[in-house]
């Protein structure tokens, strides 16, 4: 959330040092003009170049339509308390601020399911196998979709800290574990 027009934030910097060996955990370089203005990533990686910015990666710019929807929501709904979260800071703090194996890795995968039930998830099993079927989502994803919801109910912190700073548009850059 909170879009800069050079796609560089704060709380990306940080989460990324947060991470630490394993900051490219976190994807930056978001901007409202990218898919605002383009629909083919080439063409707003070139205008990226143009003006002297990074590109994005392919991940990044597949989240795209995602990451306007949410935008536009926050922005129409500035009366909700909209927090945004990263599953790997989750994780990090639950494995007492030890880096994590990657969670394509069997265990790296194990090691967030166990920090998940150890924190009151249960049923997870049934999650990752039963209730994922024909979903189309991966198990990485249910245990990050967990993580989140943790962070939502037990929050300890946020990058930065303090008063988040704000794009543009006056919507917050911060992230919260």
């Amino acid at each position: 959330m909170g879009l800069g027009d050079d796609g560089v934030r704060s709380c990306d910097q940080l989460a990324r040092k947060k991470l630490s060996p394993h900051g490219s955990r976190v994807f930056s370089g978001g901007r409202r003009w990218l898919w605002q203005d383009f629909t083919d990533p080439d063409l707003a990686n070139a205008e990226a170049e143009r003006r002297g910015q990074k590109k994005v990666s392919r991940q990044l710019w597949h989240l795209g339509p995602k990451i306007m929807e949410v935008d536009g929501f926050v922005r129409e709904h500035r009366d909700l308390d909209i927090r945004e979260a990263h599953p790997e800071l989750v994780f990090l703090r639950l494995n007492d601020d030890a880096p994590l194996p990657s969670k394509h890795a069997e265990e790296g995968l194990a090691l967030r399911r166990h920090l998940l039930t150890a924190n009151g998830f249960s049923d997870l099993d049934d999650w990752l196998t039963v209730r994922r079927a024909r979903t189309g989502a991966k198990r990485d994803d249910v245990l990050d979709a967990c993580a989140v919801a943790l962070a939502a109910r037990d929050c300890v912190g946020c990058l930065p800290e303090g008063n988040a700073p704000r794009d543009a548009l006056s919507v917050p850059q911060q992230i919260w574990f």
